[in-house]
């Protein structure tokens, strides 16, 4: 694929290869002929075995666990193609690790999300490509264009031929209340929310449901799932308060420690996700089903190539 003599070229780290060869897939273009790998002392070696002079390069790497070792990988990679004269560099990061640390919520506490965004921009960066942001103020921390894409419309289409008109999408906390009414506005559904205080992090005391949700069926709707502890215990107390069935839809499952086996127990029917990170064999249950980000992404990668608006993808 050429634009005015300009190449296009895909590459990946190693946090979701399975992912950036379905997005080579859609675009059309075979995934660049690189090695991400370690020297004997643990530092990370980066070899791009192809030439990037003047190409438009996109690299695909979530940030996903082990987080600083994909985060390195990304900017070692992004500095090697800086260094290998390539024409415009998008970092296309599905999932952005550091996300929720986003702000001060105490004295002397770190904003790490603007400094991954400082590094990412440091290494060479032109473009960040991103999904689902935890807090979409993370656009203005960096000082370069971001694409932001949505999952919500991936997911709310997955329960399309699903669904009853006595559905009701549940929003797990006030702070997600605008995710689940636009995905409620797809399905043409009503939104409960749940009002809840956390103690500390990872740790969710749920306090009350706001809406009917008494004989409904109930739809989940968050952007991160890690722990699955918030979300296992919101799902319970929907069902204390009446609920039929309880589904989930999350975008980004990060499902770290305890959570499979927390959803295996839960009362969730089924939990949807997005491949934004990779779900590794031991976490491939049968309450679990994943839809793909692929086709969004690579759609956005196409309208950047070839200079297009990205935003008319959610028109």
């Amino acid at each position: 694929m050429y634009i005015m003599g300009r190449d296009i070229k895909i590459f990946s780290g190693n946090s979701n290869k399975e992912l950036a060869q379905k997005i080579c897939d859609e675009v059309g273009v075979p995934l660049g002929d690189s090695h991400v790998g370690t020297f004997s002392d643990g530092e990370i070696s980066v070899n791009i075995n192809e030439t990037v002079r003047g190409a438009d390069v996109f690299v695909i790497q979530p940030t996903c666990p082990p987080v600083n070792e994909n985060l390195m990988e990304l900017l070692i990679m992004i500095d090697a193609l800086k260094r290998a004269s390539a024409g415009r560099i998008n970092a296309v990061i599905p999932y952005y690790g550091y996300a929720r640390q986003d702000r001060k919520v105490k004295a002397r506490d770190p904003i790490t999300s603007k400094l991954v965004a400082d590094l990412v921009s440091t290494a060479g960066a032109d473009r960040v490509v991103t999904m689902d942001l935890h807090a979409t103020q993370i656009q203005g921390y960096f000082d370069i264009p971001v694409d932001h894409l949505l999952g919500v419309p991936i997911l709310a289409r997955h329960f399309e031929d699903k669904i009853s008109k006595e559905t009701v999408v549940v929003s797990p906390d006030i702070g997600g209340v605008r995710r689940a009414r636009n995905f409620a506005s797809i399905l043409d559904l009503p939104i409960a929310i749940i009002e809840k205080r956390r103690p500390k992090a990872n740790v969710s005391e749920v306090m009350n449901i706001i809406g009917d949700v008494k004989g409904k069926d109930v739809i989940i709707v968050d952007d991160i799932i890690d722990t699955a502890g918030s979300m296992t215990k919101a799902a319970k107390v929907l069902k204390d308060f009446g609920a039929k069935n309880v589904y989930a839809a999350c975008t980004h499952a990060v499902l770290s420690g305890p959570a499979i086996e927390r959803i295996e127990g839960s009362v969730i029917e089924k939990l949807i996700i997005t491949d934004t990170l990779p779900l590794s064999q031991e976490k491939q249950i049968d309450k679990i089903e994943t839809v793909s980000v692929a086709p969004l992404f690579g759609e956005a990668i196409k309208r950047i190539y070839e200079n297009q608006s990205v935003s008319k993808l959610f028109d």
